[in-house]
């Protein structure tokens, strides 16, 4: 339930001042109670729906009987403040004109803004609606609110479509990548390197690793109309024991983004074919969802925003909702290349675009 003194919320004020007080509620992964409190509250204000607190994350939901029903989703943690002395990208939120800057102000205050002014001003929507405001995003996925959710509440995630308010410049942005980690490991015989021709320089071994993946041309994949580019890259080498030791092994930790044609076991053995003769070990997965735009209420909402839909090539939560047999969609305000930085900052108008776009996808 909500703590006794829940930090208040005005969801009937203008969006890109509502975003500025979620700001102002710093929510970073494991302290997103104050935040979660006042969303709470807030929503439980409105006699028009119905709400759940599980931890640190709220959902609330219509009961209209509607022919459809969609979820809007978004999670209310942020990564840690920027430590830069004068980072702009930090909290309290700071207004520069019609920016505004802070901490989540773009991954994703704006878009769990526009969700709460949409609860409270939606009392009668076209289609049933399910908010869904969730804990530890930008961490471990063991740890995701939203996964937990799931779990707990299965029916609550049960419905025709759902968008996911991640910044994506105003666009619609479908589906998304998948993504695996593998470790590539090399080994040798260590030796005096003053002797170095008694022993195998693991690290040069893994020079032809470094060369196969140079050399990798990605594929671009078309998946329900949406060109998804690939990546396969080298992020990470370790190896040696000391100057004067000849290394007898070394790890090469690869990143491959792979297009949501694909499952997880899939794109290991697309990454054991390239790497064939190495030890490859599958250290993390997670899978990418198919895009869904055929839906009727996945094309009506394309319809509704106005503008060609793009690949997501980055993971999101769009992924959870696919595997639960939900179409899912990435839609919201500001510039994801702009998330976690130091001057992390949103324009106030994509905000209200933002939720102009979904007020009239959303209304009778």
């Amino acid at each position: 339930m909500t703590e006794p003194h829940a930090p208040a919320l005005d969801l009937t004020s203008d969006v890109a001042l509502l975003t500025a007080r979620l700001i102002d509620l710093e929510s970073v992964s494991g302290n997103e109670r104050a935040l979660a409190d006042g969303v709470e509250a807030a929503l439980r204000a409105l006699d028009h729906l119905e709400v759940v607190r599980d931890g640190d994350s709220v959902m609330a939901r219509t009961t209209l009987g509607r022919d459809e029903r969609v979820i809007l989703a978004g999670h209310l943690d942020t990564v840690p403040l920027p430590s830069a002395p004068g980072a702009r990208g930090t909290v309290p939120a700071s207004w520069d004109g019609g920016v505004l800057y802070g901490r989540g102000a773009t991954d994703m205050k704006g878009g769990v803004a526009v969700q709460l002014a949409l609860a409270a001003a939606l009392t009668d929507p076209a289609r049933d609606i399910t908010f869904i405001f969730y804990d530890h995003e930008e961490v471990e996925a063991s740890l995701s609110g939203l996964g937990r959710l799931a779990d707990a509440y299965p029916s609550w995630l049960d419905a025709d479509f759902a968008v996911l308010l991640e910044p994506t410049d105003g666009t619609v942005e479908g589906g998304c990548n998948g993504t695996a980690r593998f470790a590539v490991t090399t080994t040798g015989r260590a030796a005096h390197s003053a002797r170095a021709w008694m022993g195998e320089n693991a690290i040069h071994a893994a020079a032809e690793v470094l060369v196969r993946l140079r050399d990798h041309s990605p594929a671009t994949v078309t998946v329900d109309g949406l060109d998804y580019r690939e990546s396969l890259n080298a992020v990470k080498i370790v190896g040696g024991t000391a100057g004067n030791v000849i290394p007898d092994a070394t790890v090469v930790e690869v990143n491959y983004r792979f297009a949501p044609d694909k499952t997880p076991d899939q794109a290991e053995q697309y990454v054991r074919e390239l790497l064939v003769g190495f030890d490859v070990e599958r250290t993390d997965a997670a899978a990418g969802a198919r895009p869904g735009l055929q839906h009727p209420a996945a094309a009506d909402f394309v319809a509704a925003v106005g503008a060609e839909p793009k690949p997501k090539y980055g993971w999101t939560d769009v992924a959870r909702f696919s595997a639960l047999g939900v179409p899912a969609v990435n839609f919201g305000p500001g510039d994801a290349l702009l998330a976690h930085t130091d001057d992390e900052h949103v324009h106030a108008e994509a905000i209200r675009e933002c939720l102009r776009a979904l007020r009239t996808w959303l209304s009778p």
